[in-house]
């Protein structure tokens, strides 16, 4: 996959990264900012999801219906995202319409946040909340995130909640966007078919007037001990338990390995909790995945099964975790790799999704690796680089939680 990785600063800060490639048949462009529910104050938990809604709401040249009616004309693929680290704008088009994707997208990022919109928008949120309680599977992450950090604004919900919601004011949300959503907070990823030149030049003016603020994320290591959380919900009728331990983080090279072991005890279809738990029918649900954060890292491992089972289902959990670093063979790790190997090249075989990587590299500080680097990194992990970081990632102390019937 021959790509040309290009780099560059604007004129007000903002730093510009991409991959051209010249044989792409589309182009695609994010705006990538390093805040999310971690990067809160516990009083405006939720700002950054809201924002996300809010830019969308129209800017001071621009109505709401513009921008849509804009991204619709040009075909684009538009959409954005909030997460506990990181919020993105992006968009995916034909290479002649990622001039007019820019223009869009750029204007957006300067959003008008008038009252009016903000009071409906509170509306749409709290909806979503709503909606929200109606999923157990979600209703458990939140609660076991919030259990397992305490203290800590990884234990942030990112849509906040009602509380948060309904107390949090424009100015609030204004006073936040100022600080965070700055040039030097901000990086534009690139990807496709496309001149890095004209794409510089256009973006330094469109971003002209951006500001720097030298926003910080707070770096603390979260106090982590072993906890166990119950709750009832009379319209369950399955057993649903998740259980989190610490995992690496995205700038521990460790993280390839335990992606592996992830794979080997929880993956889909062909893993060992799928054989001792689904195959059997003693468990309807059964995976294990690795969420590498700033800093740190969550391994979650979640099965599902009948309330009656729960306590057989969990003693099987704990002997797979305590066999898996025995009973790994040299097959396990090299099926594991090419399987892995697969779904990154699947993700980076269209410029859209070498966009999302160069982003999420940025967000994360990591210097710039090619693909083929990162399949090479993943192609390296061997038997006994997994079984070290089962070691080192022992599930313990861990954060239990489960949802019952009521």
């Amino acid at each position: 996959m021959p790509v040309n990785y290009r780099e560059s600063v604007l004129s007000c800060g903002l730093r510009v990264i991409a991959e051209v490639d010249e044989q792409a048949h589309t182009a695609a462009l994010g705006f990538f900012v390093r805040t999310g529910a971690r990067d809160e104050a516990p009083e405006v938990m939720g700002v950054s999801h809201f924002l996300e809604h809010m830019m969308f709401k129209g800017t001071p040249t621009r109505s709401s219906d513009d921008v849509n009616r804009e991204f619709d004309a040009m075909g684009a693929r538009s959409n954005a995202y909030t997460s506990s680290e990181m919020t993105a704008f992006h968009a995916a088009v034909l290479p002649e319409r990622l001039a007019g994707a820019a223009d869009v997208l750029a204007d957006m990022m300067r959003p008008a946040l008038r009252d009016d919109d903000f009071n409906t928008e509170r509306g749409v949120i709290l909806e979503e909340i709503a909606m929200y309680k109606d999923d157990p599977t979600w209703v458990l992450y939140e609660r076991l995130l919030e259990e397992h950090y305490g203290s800590h604004p990884l234990a942030h919900r990112v849509l906040g909640t009602e509380e948060t919601i309904t107390r949090l004011q424009p100015e609030q949300m204004r006073a936040y966007f100022r600080q965070r959503y700055s040039a030097d907070n901000t990086v534009i990823a690139l990807s496709g078919r496309l001149d890095f030149g004209a794409a510089c030049a256009q973006l330094d003016t469109l971003t002209r007037g951006w500001q720097t603020t030298d926003a910080r994320r707070a770096h603390s290591r979260p106090r982590l001990e072993s906890r166990t959380l119950e709750l009832r919900d009379p319209k369950v009728s399955r057993a649903y338990r998740m259980i989190l331990t610490a995992g690496p983080g995205m700038d521990d090279d460790r993280r390839y390995a335990a992606w592996v072991a992830t794979q080997l005890l929880g993956g889909p279809d062909n893993s060992r909790l799928h054989w001792a738990l689904i195959e059997p029918g003693l468990a309807e649900e059964a995976d294990v995945s690795l969420d590498p954060r700033d800093g740190i890292g969550d391994l979650r491992l979640f099965f599902s099964c009948d309330p009656e089972r729960l306590d057989e289902v969990q003693e099987i959990v704990d002997e797979e975790l305590a066999q898996v670093a025995d009973a790994i063979a040299e097959a396990d790790v090299q099926r594991i790799r090419a399987k892995v190997a697969t779904s990154v090249t699947l993700a980076g075989e269209r410029p859209e999704g070498r966009m999302h990587r160069l982003g999420r590299m940025w967000s994360y500080a990591r210097p710039y690796t090619t693909l083929e680097q990162e399949l090479e990194r993943i192609n390296a992990v061997t038997v006994d680089a997994v079984r070290e970081a089962l070691a080192q990632f022992p599930w313990s102390p861990r954060t239990v939680g489960t949802m019952l019937p009521a």
